[in-house]
């Protein structure tokens, strides 16, 4: 067995089967699709067992509802292939796309491919793990599905099961014991944008364990990064009004374009506190964005 493709499944009747047959047209024979019905209380247990039916390269879970993380991780602990990616069972694949990209994973333990108007990847190969993580601004997307990893690399990973946000936890974790790593612009992922998603409705305090697996990770910051963090910072002070947990940084504005230089300039001038209340005092006045 070559690749374990584990998909998660809770609450998509409308998209399972969208997502199941792109996987399944891959042209890839030597592939193993693990289904993990996490407990959902609609027809996708039922779906999910149809599959398995249909195709002999389908394994089903069926679980107690655990959460997006126990479902990965109950994927991770069943997949027997060389290499394991992950795909969320309300997206989908572009046709031959792991064929191609499985063909660039003999020199590299984690490649990473892009997805449909969100992020496109250009061909590099990064030795070393931290420039790959500054110079493609890897924490912006830290997302566990556009990626392909080697399999040894979970025998002591798992996703964090509690956590929201919880691909930021993991793949900084996952890149301290990768070698090499790869991004590619062949293939596409499809994201399906929900907008009562974790992403769209954070809660403050949901933001702040975005901002705690951040800090937590021991990967190198660079200026961009540290505004990466004041943005996340500011949003969950203006949130819950938690005591303040970015390490203070005076941040060369050289480098920095636009709002972000003037935000990094009244950062170094007035300090983190001053500027979490002032973007306070403009989003009583304005619909919240960065400024």
């Amino acid at each position: 067995m070559i690749l374990s493709v584990v998909i998660p499944v809770y609450q998509v009747e409308t998209t399972l089967n969208r997502c199941v047959e792109s996987v399944l047209q891959q042209d890839m024979k030597e592939m193993e699709v693990i289904l993990v019905d996490d407990g959902s209380p609609d027809s996708c247990p039922q779906l999910c067992d149809e599959w398995a039916k249909k195709d002999k390269r389908i394994k089903v879970i069926h679980q107690t509802n655990g959460g997006l993380s126990a479902a990965r991780n109950a994927g991770i602990e069943v997949a027997t292939g060389d290499y394991i990616t992950f795909v969320d069972s309300d997206d989908w694949l572009s046709a031959n796309t792991y064929h191609p990209l499985m063909a660039l994973m003999a020199d590299c333990d984690i490649l990473e491919y892009s997805i449909e108007e969100r992020l496109t990847l250009k061909d590099n190969k990064y030795i070393d793990i931290q420039e790959y993580w500054l110079k493609e601004k890897t924490y912006t997307h830290t997302y566990a599905c556009n990626k392909i990893y080697r399999s040894k690399l979970f025998d002591e990973v798992r996703f964090p099961e509690g956590k929201v946000f919880e691909d930021a936890y993991t793949y900084p974790q996952l890149l301290k014991l990768a070698k090499a790593v790869r991004t590619t612009s062949k293939g596409f992922y499809h994201y399906t944008a929900n907008p009562n998603g974790i992403t769209a409705k954070a809660s403050g305090q949901q933001l702040a364990q975005l901002l705690e697996a951040h800090l937590n990770s021991d990967m190198p910051f660079d200026d961009e990064y540290y505004m990466y963090l004041v943005n996340i910072q500011m949003d969950v002070w203006e949130r819950t009004k938690a005591p303040i947990t970015l390490p203070l940084r005076q941040v060369k504005t050289s480098g920095l374009k636009g709002r972000v230089k003037t935000k990094a300039t009244l950062l170094n001038i007035l300090g983190i506190n001053t500027l979490c209340k002032i973007n306070r005092t403009i989003h009583l006045f304005k619909k919240p964005s960065h400024w």
